[in-house]
């Protein structure tokens, strides 16, 4: 029996950042996407998408990837679609613990999803009564 390998590159270590290592991080991806040539290329992509959401994944997405791995690379992420995973995954594990993490979180989602409008809170929903 023989036992299959994936061709790929051995897997980097798995990267552990501290809060603070991922708010350092976090703060060097938003300025990324504010430099003028990446603005730029946000913005093309948007104008190609047209507020259509299967082309905003088509096109927004994969540039808003790409400036994101050209910063996390340098912190050991890997420079792919799975190294942003890793990093989005951990900067969600600690958004509910960090409030500046979340809110930086929110900030770097609004420069490449589109707003979605949510009901209004509290409108018969079917939240937790308070007792």
């Amino acid at each position: 029996m023989s036992s299959l390998q994936r061709p790929s590159a051995p897997s980097p270590q798995p990267v552990s950042l501290s809060a603070e290592q991922a708010k350092v991080i976090l703060a060097e991806v938003i300025k990324a996407f504010g430099s003028p040539e990446n603005a730029q290329r946000m913005e093309e992509a948007r104008d190609n998408a047209c507020n259509d959401m299967g082309k905003m994944l088509q096109f927004l997405l994969p540039v808003a990837t790409q400036i994101q791995q050209d910063v996390i690379k340098a912190y050991g992420f890997s420079n792919d679609g799975e190294g942003v995973l890793k990093f989005a995954r951990l900067i969600k594990s600690y958004e509910t613990q960090d409030p500046e993490i979340a809110s930086m979180s929110g900030k770097l989602k609004s420069m490449f999803l589109p707003p979605m409008t949510l009901p209004p809170h509290g409108a018969g929903t079917g939240g937790v009564a308070a007792s």
